[in-house]
């Protein structure tokens, strides 16, 4: 065993000491859908950055000692210490003789669990974690988001060996309980008033987002907190990690999609439109950073549905930031578009019950905005619509899902709007129409 260097020992010793003295930092409970652990396998957190995943690893360290007695039980090491920079993977195994070195004579020697933070940093680091799961039979938790490896890499690193949980922004639930918003236990018999209290909660999060850091800023300190997470992503999950030299077409292809969110895009269409001003980018190009920007979890990508890979391919994406919050940072109209972030929100709550979801375009052309199935595969139809009080948007919207029962006979049907109104014309039998907040409270 390669013995730790004295500077590496002290950085190793403080953080241990610092996770095993009782304190946790304070924080919005996190709410995660379907299972953290699977025996065998390290629990791989992922997701873009300042999303919570550091905060969210405490939380599990927190449940894991109030089931065991003792935060000793869950040691946690930030590989982000700068004292820590230059650690080597032969290292790592010294940490185990150091929290040892920490623990009272009657602890027990082998912790429940351990939690690794930008472990990835260290290179060579995954056959420390494939060792700790094999020989010491312990739950281990990592995350990490850095330009050396991107959080849905850790996974794949672990070749097989890795559980993803998937954690975005503060969803609707978990911003009430970070504001203290009360929320009813039955949605079916809200008074007026609460209706009301929850509807103006809703809007106010469809417009600063569920950034943590972003939660009680002005819009001003707001506005440049989220540019500065879309810069330090560009540069340090783009730039720097994939070596990309045309940052400028990078730049307007983030700003396109951000200020389009929502949108049909086109990656062909976007080429011409470059080149059309004079620059000079490959259509390939245009692919790679795309796909880069979706890696890093800034931008979500919405295929159409079809059962053939070509035409998923050949027709336009839909393409939403991470956050409804973005919206109105990269807007250029100066007017709040309240659907954008509405279709936005939905999208990533329902990527946040792990469904996988794609956009409908009928044979007649018209548009059904997801489509969205679970590990049973079954279906449901989703529309997104701010107000269904004007008859003519709510019935081309009942129409649209009724052209798409047509191919999805046994899918369930659903549009969700910004407010409890009644729509101007009764739904057509077997559409759930109800407000989204309701839904996400769901």
């Amino acid at each position: 065993m390669v013995p730790l260097a004295p500077r590496f020992r002290q950085a190793i010793s403080e953080q241990l000491a610092r996770s095993l003295d009782g304190h946790l930092p304070r924080h919005t409970p996190r709410r995660v859908h379907g299972r953290l652990v699977l025996p065998g396998k390290a629990t791989a957190v992922i997701g873009m950055r300042r999303a919570g995943k550091t905060t969210f690893l405490h939380q599990l360290r927190g449940e894991l000692a109030a089931k065991h007695g003792s935060l000793a039980a869950t040691p946690y090491v930030s590989f982000e210490d700068e004292r820590l920079t230059g650690l080597d993977s032969q290292a790592l195994s010294a940490i185990l003789d150091e929290y040892r070195s920490l623990l009272p004579r009657d602890a027990p020697e082998t912790p429940r669990a351990w939690c690794f933070d930008e472990i990835q940093l260290v290179p060579g680091w995954e056959r420390f974690v494939r060792r700790l799961l094999d020989e010491r039979q312990a739950q281990v938790f990592v995350s990490g988001s850095s330009a050396t490896l991107l959080s849905r890499e850790i996974a794949s690193s672990l070749r097989g060996r890795a559980w993803q949980v998937l954690l975005h922004p503060f969803s609707f639930e978990e911003a009430c309980r970070h504001h203290d918003i009360p929320l009813p236990e039955r949605l079916e018999f809200l008074a007026a008033d609460e209706r009301s209290r929850l509807e103006r909660a809703f809007v106010d999060w469809l417009r600063v987002g569920g950034f943590p850091e972003a939660q009680g800023l002005d819009p001003t300190a707001r506005h440049q907190l989220l540019q500065d997470y879309v810069d330090v992503a560009i540069l340090r999950d783009v730039v720097e990690r994939h070596g990309v030299r045309n940052v400028t077409g990078l730049r307007w292809l983030t700003r396109h999609l951000l200020g389009n969110a929502a949108g049909l895009f086109s990656a062909e269409r976007f080429h011409r439109a470059l080149r059309s001003q004079g620059f000079a980018i490959a259509k390939d190009t245009v692919h790679g950073l795309l796909a880069h920007l979706e890696d890093c979890f800034l931008i979500r990508v919405l295929s159409m549905e079809s059962n053939s890979e070509r035409q998923r391919m050949v027709n336009p994406r839909k393409a939403f930031p991470v956050d409804p919050g973005l919206i109105p940072v990269f807007d250029r109209t100066g007017r709040a578009n309240l659907g954008h972030a509405l279709e936005t929100a939905v999208l990533i709550e329902l990527e946040r019950r792990r469904l996988d979801v794609t956009y409908v375009r009928t044979p007649l052309g018209h548009e059904v905005d997801f489509l969205a199935r679970g590990p049973d595969r079954q279906a449901e139809l989703i529309q997104v619509c701010v107000d269904l009080s004007d008859p003519t948007t709510a019935e081309r919207e009942f129409r649209a899902l009724d052209e798409a029962a047509g191919q999805w006979p046994h899918a369930t049907r659903r549009v969700l709007t910004l407010t409890d109104r009644d729509p101007a014309i009764a739904p057509p039998e077997g559409v759930a129409v109800q407000p989204a907040y309701a839904w996400m409270l769901k």
